[in-house]
């Protein structure tokens, strides 16, 4: 069985048992005159050199105007990719891609950082079909503000928000959109279709594609406690310390110092620093139970934590896809085995498909299924 154990699987299939937890809400715009319009565009600059896709004739970054899920103002990032061509009549479709885990540190904003040969490619396929691809660096990455992680409707207002910064800047751009994640971005991708027809009426938005996208944390973070033993899940440290502190800076009330040991801290506080790498390099040997000064389980924490990182079950409107490696050892499939099973039951057009890889193998082996998924959507 890998890197995932028995006990692993044991707990993570109870989990998979537990009912639907509640929904997380996303934030609304403003009303008229309450602030800064959500999408409008703040700076318009070429793509850094190195930083763009082999694919694309144009790349630009875009600074806009986003919301905190409280519907506070937020400045947002991200980039503009266009294929090479005149736009079809109509405009060209958008794909938003929600990005997965660089950190939540200023210098780890994607749209700063050279893209990795996964994302590269897979983005590369997306312009390859015609589409725009538009990237946000989400609230927090590069902007005021620490990048509150895992908190999907923050995500999910930016990835709205540049779609509309996107179309002021570039008048070939379609009102049709999808939202495309991974990991991370899959999660994040959940919110933005739980949330886009609303946020964004006078956009089309079509539909979802996740794969590896982290569901049901909730219903296991909150077993933790001091020792807890290792789950053999890959690079759980790296991801619960990001957690932590973005919990820790959504939520000051709940005093997330108080549940970490002093190694807890000190890691907390490097997660706001550090991007992926160095941070996995510097704490690869600590354990989540190290972390812990006392258990998670208490309702003041798990309500909190629920509210926080949920994935909402019910009012999606519109075609969703979730694929899931069978051998991911990062986001294990009984958690989105659950998540398929919640979200049906609750009313949603789901295409739920599982692969044989591991986490980021999912991307590229679902690529045969979600490619016409998408190309349908737009068509229709």
């Amino acid at each position: 069985m890998g890197r995932v154990r028995v006990g692993l699987v044991a707990l993570l299939g109870a989990v998979a048992l537990c009912g639907p937890t509640a929904p997380a809400a996303g934030a609304m715009p403003p009303p008229a005159g309450a602030g800064p319009v959500p999408g409008s565009v703040i700076e318009v600059q070429p793509l850094a050199e190195g930083l763009s896709l082999p694919g694309a004739a144009v790349a630009e970054r875009i600074e806009y105007r986003t919301q905190w899920r409280s519907g506070a103002p937020a400045v947002g990032t991200g980039v503009l990719f266009l294929p090479p061509g005149p736009a079809p009549a109509g405009g060209r479709p958008v794909v938003a891609w929600a990005h997965g885990t660089y950190g939540i540190g200023d210098d780890c904003a994607p749209s700063t950082r050279p893209r990795g040969p996964r994302d590269t490619a897979y983005l590369d396929h997306w312009l390859a079909q015609g589409y725009a691809v538009v990237a946000a660096d989400y609230p927090g990455l590069g902007t005021e503000g620490v990048h509150t992680y895992l908190d999907g409707p923050s995500a999910a207002n930016s990835v709205v928000d540049i779609v509309r910064a996107a179309r002021a800047v570039e008048p070939g751009l379609s009102d049709r959109w999808m939202v495309i994640g991974q990991s991370q971005g899959g999660h994040a991708a959940l919110h933005t279709a739980h949330l886009a027809t609303a946020r964004a009426p006078d956009l089309d938005f079509r539909g979802m594609v996740a794969t590896g996208a982290p569901s049901n944390l909730e219903l296991l973070f909150p077993l933790g406690f001091p020792g807890f033993p290792d789950l053999g899940l890959e690079g759980l440290t790296v991801y619960s310390g990001y957690l932590f502190a973005g919990l820790r800076a959504a939520r000051p009330d709940i005093d997330v110092n108080s549940y970490l040991s002093p190694l807890g801290v000190e890691v907390i506080d490097a997660a706001e620093t550090l991007c992926y790498d160095a941070f996995d390099e510097r704490y690869a040997d600590v354990s989540v139970g190290q972390l812990l000064s006392r258990p998670l389980w208490d309702e003041r924490f798990r309500s909190a934590f629920a509210d926080y990182i949920g994935v909402p079950t019910r009012g999606y409107d519109r075609p969703l896809f979730i694929g899931q490696g069978l051998r991911d050892t990062m986001v294990p499939a009984p958690l989105s085995v659950k998540l398929a099973a919640d979200l049906t039951a609750g009313g949603a057009d789901l295409r739920y498909r599982t692969y044989p890889g591991d986490h980021d193998d999912t991307m590229f082996a679902s690529l045969p299924d979600t490619t016409p998924f998408v190309a349908q959507l737009f068509a229709g």
